[in-house]
Order: C-alpha cells, then sequence, then structure tokens
C-alpha cells in the first residue's frame, strides 16, 4: 500500500453512498462486519498518510442495515492518532451493536485503558503502513495491556515487517488478527501469511480493492487458501468507508458477494460472517 505525500493534504473519495444488499451471499443473522472506521471533520494528526473526508457513525450503520450485517467493528483509523475519542463515543453510542479496536501509546494511563474497556474495545491495533499508528517496537508492551484486559492484537502490516517478529508472534498470550488477507505480495510473503495463519492467526478477509482491480479476481486463489488453512480463524471486513483510497470505489455489498468466490462451502462462509467474529470480538449469538 502506497501513499502518495501531495495526496497527504487532498481529500481522498469518500465510499460510494448506495451500498446494496449482497445478492449471491445469504447473510445469516448475528453476521459481523469486523473492520470500518469512523472519521471526524478536525482532529487529523499532522503527520498522516492520507486526509480523508467525514465518516459518521449513522452512515456507517445505513451500510451494516443495507449488508445485512448485524454487528460491526470500527478500528481506529490513523489520521486521529492515538485520540480515539470519537471511536469511544461512537461505541458508547450504539451498545451491544458496535466494539472496537483501538489504537495507543504504549504509556497509555490506568484510567484511559479503563475507559476503552468499558466503551467497548476489545483490541488494540499496530499499523506499520500509514503514518499515524504504533509499530512493532511497542509490541511487548501492548500484548501486556491485552493480556490483562482480555482483548486481542490486530496488526496492519506486511510481509516485510512480519517477518523480524514471526517468532515472537508465535509466543503471543493473545490472539491476533492480520488485516486484508495479510497484504499478500505474491512472492514469498504469501507464504509466510499463509504459515502464520495455519499456526494460529486469525485473518480478515479484507481488502479486496486495495489489492486487485474490480472484480478481483487475483485475490481469490490466496483468499481460499486461508480460508482452507484456517477456517475457524477468517473473519470478514468490509473497510468501509476505504479511507486512503484512489481507485475504483467498491460498493460495499459487491464487498460482501465477493465471499461466494473467497470461500465457497456454505457452512464455512456462515462461520467466517457469524460465529468465528462473534467469538473473536464477543458479540452475542442471535436468538
Amino acid at each position: 500500500m502506497e501513499f502518495a505525500p501531495e495526496r497527504k493534504l487532498a481529500v481522498c473519495p469518500g465510499p460510494d453512498p448506495h451500498p446494496r444488499a449482497p445478492a449471491r451471499v445469504d447473510v445469516p443473522p448475528g453476521s459481523v462486519d469486523t473492520h470500518a472506521h469512523v472519521v471526524g471533520a478536525s482532529g487529523f494528526v499532522e503527520n498522516r498518510s492520507f486526509t480523508p473526508p467525514p465518516a459518521t457513525a449513522a452512515d456507517y450503520t445505513a451500510m451494516l442495515d443495507a449488508t445485512k450485517m448485524t454487528y460491526g467493528v470500527l478500528v481506529q483509523v490513523s489520521v486521529h492518532g492515538t485520540d480515539n475519542s470519537l471511536l469511544l463515543d461512537t461505541l458508547r453510542a450504539h451498545p451491544g451493536r458496535l466494539k472496537g479496536v483501538a489504537v495507543v501509546d504504549p504509556h497509555v494511563s490506568d484510567r484511559e485503558r479503563a475507559e476503552l474497556h468499558d466503551a467497548g474495545i476489545t483490541g488494540l491495533r499496530i499499523n506499520t503502513l500509514t503514518a499515524g499508528g504504533v509499530g512493532f517496537d511497542a509490541l511487548d508492551r501492548l500484548e501486556a495491556i491485552c493480556v490483562e484486559h482480555g482483548w486481542h492484537l490486530q496488526l496492519f502490516t506486511d510481509a516485510a515487517a512480519l517477518k523480524p517478529v514471526a517468532a515472537k508472534l508465535a509466543e503471543l498470550r493473545v490472539p491476533y488478527v492480520l488485516d486484508h488477507l495479510g497484504a499478500p505480495d505474491g512472492k514469498t510473503g504469501n507464504r509466510l501469511v499463509r504459515d502464520l495463519v495455519a499456526d494460529g492467526a486469525w485473518v480478515k478477509l479484507s481488502g479486496a480493492n486495495r489489492l486487485a482491480e474490480p472484480p478481483y479476481a487475483e485475490t481469490v486463489p490466496f483468499a481460499r487458501e486461508l480460508a482452507a488453512a484456517a477456517p475457524d480463524r477468517c473473519v470478514y471486513g468490509s473497510d468501509w468507508p476505504h479511507v486512503g483510497f484512489w481507485g475504483p470505489m467498491p460498493n460495499d455489498g459487491d464487498l460482501v458477494d465477493l465471499l461466494a468466490d473467497w470461500v465457497p462451502d456454505p457452512g464455512t462462509r456462515a462461520a467466517v460472517l457469524g460465529a468465528n467474529a462473534r467469538r473473536l470480538y464477543g458479540f452475542p449469538a442471535p436468538t
């Protein structure tokens, strides 16, 4: 993923405002979109890789409704740095339906950690790909925080950054999740990501538009490999509102439908959409 310097201050496009209902995939009750962001109109860190337009909770929940998702997981967007206030306000306004993944300074206070927990945070994010994140140098400290609170670690990274820490990841005491198919590079990085997933990593089946052109056929073989390697540790993410992306904007209903190609088996696909994600993030099963 590359961000040209001249784009840091230019506002990137917003999402398709008319998400369609999935046509090829039956979305079962209790399904979870595990990867999205809310974005404010201001409060951006100076050191950032892009400038997104606002993305509101109302727009996000409308997208969830349109794509038949029961629950959603909001991930702290990099342009807001470690100021999780918008994320927490959104979670507090939608208790039960939304949970979150925060980005924190390794020396985050006990008070802030308690606020995060009470608001519905279930994990912490490491980000080596865009400015405004916290990198692997904080891994030990963030792991300790996650152990204390029963959280997981989420990794927005690529094979080049994963390789030096692969052995340490295998020894983590908390679950860890790779974003966007582990950012496959079509080379040795694919093998590394596949091995990590086979050995215990979770992975988000997400980010197709960042990896290929529509209809994203190039992503299908590797997504199928990951689903076969860990059918109980794959989850789906929309990546709404697709921040920092200047290519053909996907419709979020089409992204759900891509699961028909990525995970052809209906039972496995239902687990990816529902049971797997509910277990990781602590959502209740549908009644």
